[in-house]
């Protein structure tokens, strides 16, 4: 693989607030044209790395390179390289739609004999023709996010960072928002995105898995689910799930149960094992029961298990 076939390295990224480590040595590859989704929750050092690579926050130790420019050295080169969509929405309320992306044009230093022909391509491309002598503060959150993301490309950047950018829009318009991003990346654009939404994630084309600081895992949302479980997942569909937990979380075939949809799934390093348990104790407490089977594990399961090996090695690494 070519430096051309690489959008974003990062090696050993880390950044330190006093004793406090947000993100703690970091080791990742984005390739050109790639959706690359940061899957976390709050808190877990998403926007932080973020603001490293866009220039915005110097990191404490580490490198790393973006659009080919040195996030130590060349801050102000990277900035004029990307595009970016931070986790509030930033544009001003009071503006039209088409004076945000005037404003924008002129932030950007768009040629002036381009600037027409840009702002009419981020209408047309964000479907905001009949919404662009409206004052921005009517628009809705679905309008206002694709708004946004036009003037994040406006410049035409071969990388743009959206940090979690459908955070608070309904689940249409979260939909019809990853079509512009697909449609950008068709067209080469490297989009890094940041999330907290499992099921948002699975459209990425990579994943990298962060929690406290650290990178827990990256790779494909298929190859995670399907190489780094190491346990079985058992989906249970009964009545009452939420009152079930109770009565199966001390099993001893299985290592946690949680809600999941309108069930429950049960981890298990022994699958037959564990099926055999829950149909015996929810039988015993009386639960009625449509379906206990193995399944493919989500991505939740993925992040849940995971995580909570990483937390028992490192309680057995404290105790030793």
């Amino acid at each position: 693989m070519t430096e051309a076939d690489i959008a974003v390295t990062v090696r050993d990224l880390e950044r330190r607030f006093g004793d406090f480590i947000a993100v703690d040595r970091v080791n990742f590859e984005v390739r050109t044209g790639e959706v690359f989704g940061f899957l976390g929750p709050n808190g877990s050092g998403k926007s932080t790395t973020i603001r490293m690579l866009t220039g915005i926050l110097a990191p404490s130790a580490g490198q790393g390179t973006v659009a080919g420019y040195d996030i130590l050295t060349e801050a102000e080169k990277i900035k004029e390289h990307i595009g970016y969509m931070s986790q509030k929405f930033s544009l001003y309320e009071d503006l039209t739609v088409e004076e945000n992306i005037d404003f924008y044009a002129g932030i950007y230093r768009i040629a002036r004999d381009k600037r027409r022909a840009r702002k009419d391509w981020v209408i047309e491309m964000a479907g905001l023709a009949e919404h662009r002598r409206a004052r921005t503060a009517v628009l809705s959150g679905g309008w206002k996010q694709r708004l946004a993301l036009g003037c994040a490309v406006l410049h035409e950047p071969p990388v743009i960072f959206l940090d979690e950018p459908t955070s608070g829009v309904d689940p249409l318009s979260r939909r019809r928002f990853w079509d512009l991003i697909y449609d950008l990346s068709a067209k080469g654009v490297t989009v890094f995105v940041t999330t907290h939404y499992m099921e948002e994630a699975e459209y990425c084309d990579r994943i990298g898995l962060i929690h406290r600081g650290e990178l827990v895992a990256v790779g494909t949302p298929h190859e995670l689910k399907t190489k780094l479980m190491q346990e079985s997942v058992i989906e249970v569909i009964c009545d009452r799930p939420q009152d079930a937990i109770g009565a199966l979380e001390k099993l001893e075939h299985l290592k946690g149960v949680a809600l999941f949809g309108r069930g429950l799934h049960a981890v298990a390093a022994d699958a037959d094992a564990a099926r055999r348990a829950l149909a015996d104790r929810l039988s015993e407490r009386g639960y009625e029961v449509e379906a206990i089977e193995e399944v493919t594990p989500s991505l939740e399961d993925v992040f849940v298990s995971l995580i909570e090996a990483r937390d028992r090695a490192a309680q057995t690494a404290g105790k030793a």
